[in-house]
């Protein structure tokens, strides 16, 4: 006789999961999409592109995230019928299939209540990522081109937009720096817990001698914002510089000076754009992202005055955050948490969730403390 009692395991998704349809409010989510969609609708909506943007993004999102919790739901009713089924026509390879889809609704409903610990002012918009080589030559800079790889492989797979904003390359290998927007839901509260030092351990490829090489990468994320009004930049504040777009090794892929650099004087901050096809465009990029970036540095100054002031004063959390050894024990480790995994090739393609739901988890427990 078939044994198969999977009831247990399945009315504890189903509490889990009940608890996440409270906090994600799937009520208010509903009538949201009744009022975005009739926004939508409305035949002036693009007399104001931006504002037509703002609109139809906010309604992508909200029905993306009532379509992830319908589907959950929908999930759970047809296991509980696949499992009735199994155990009435007592078939093992039907009894194998519920075992495997209780497996993966479980890690569903996991990454789903992450999501629900994202409740930070900015947690729910997409993000801007910018990745700069550090300390180590030849191999810090196709570190670099690694660990922009490993992102963008990471959105792939959950089939996130990805807008490449700039990149600066090496005169040798990889990358000097690159910046991209991944536009999803709850992007940058996801990605804001792999803000930080990046440590490379290898041999290095670039080397005549068979010498271990450790190079460093700094990963930056920021939110997108709607707009920076709280930011009034002082035009003597900024120096600008135009140039020509270059692919790697130097080659020009544009045939006029379109590309832009902001560097704000007073706090030495840099923004580079040169994915739009006009100086204009350019420009009005990086001034939104050099907001953003003034923004919640003075944001930044002001819990760390807090804290200043009520005596605690503590290291960034984000600071060397994870160490990748590509040689003898073959392993990535995050120093935060303490997760590992003993398959650097699977991190590097892109195989990011564990490591993200253990930062974010870590980061609560945190400011719970």
């Amino acid at each position: 006789m078939l044994e198969l009692d999977l009831s247990a395991d399945i009315q504890a998704l189903r509490s889990t999961f009940s608890d996440i349809r409270a906090v994600v409010d799937v009520d208010g989510l509903r009538a949201d999409i009744a009022r975005l969609s009739e926004q939508a609708g409305a035949p002036d909506l693009w007399d104001d592109p931006e504002a037509a943007q703002k609109v139809t993004s906010a309604l992508s999102h909200s029905q993306s995230d009532l379509a992830r919790v319908d589907a959950i739901e929908r999930r759970l009713d047809d296991l509980e019928v696949l499992v009735e089924l199994a155990r009435e026509m007592e078939d093992e390879e039907s009894a194998d299939e519920a075992r495997r889809e209780l497996a993966a609704l479980g890690e569903a409903i996991g990454q789903l209540e992450v999501q629900t610990l994202l409740d930070g002012e900015y947690d729910s918009r997409s993000a801007v990522v910018t990745i700069r080589s550090g300390a180590g030559g030849d191999d810090a800079t196709d570190f670099a081109e690694m660990l922009m790889r490993m992102y963008l492989r990471w959105a792939e797979r959950h089939k996130y937009p990805v807008k490449v904003m700039d990149t600066s390359y090496a005169e040798g290998a990889g990358i000097k720096s690159a910046t991209f927007e991944i536009d999803a839901p709850y992007a940058y509260g996801t990605l804001s817990v792999e803000a930080g030092t990046h440590r490379l351990a290898r041999i290095s490829p670039f080397g005549s001698a068979d010498k271990r090489q450790t190079s460093f990468a700094a990963v930056e994320v920021i939110p997108v914002m709607e707009e920076a009004v709280e930011v009034d930049i002082p035009e003597g504040d900024i120096r600008v510089d135009v140039f020509r777009s270059s692919g790697p090794g130097g080659q020009s892929v544009n045939t006029t000076d379109s590309a832009v650099r902001l560097t704000h004087l007073p706090t030495g901050i840099v923004v580079s754009m040169q994915n739009e096809k006009s100086q204009i465009q350019n420009r009005a990029a990086a001034m939104r992202v050099l907001q953003t970036r003034l923004l919640l540095l003075k944001r930044e100054e002001e819990a760390a005055k807090k804290k200043e002031l009520a005596g605690v004063i503590t290291a960034s959390w984000g600071d060397q955050m994870r160490s990748y050894f590509l040689y003898g024990q073959q392993l990535v480790k995050d120093l935060r948490t303490g997760h590992e995994v003993g398959n650097p090739a699977v991190v590097f393609d892109g195989d990011l969730d564990g490591f993200i739901a253990a930062g974010i988890r870590w980061r609560k427990r945190k400011d719970d403390d």
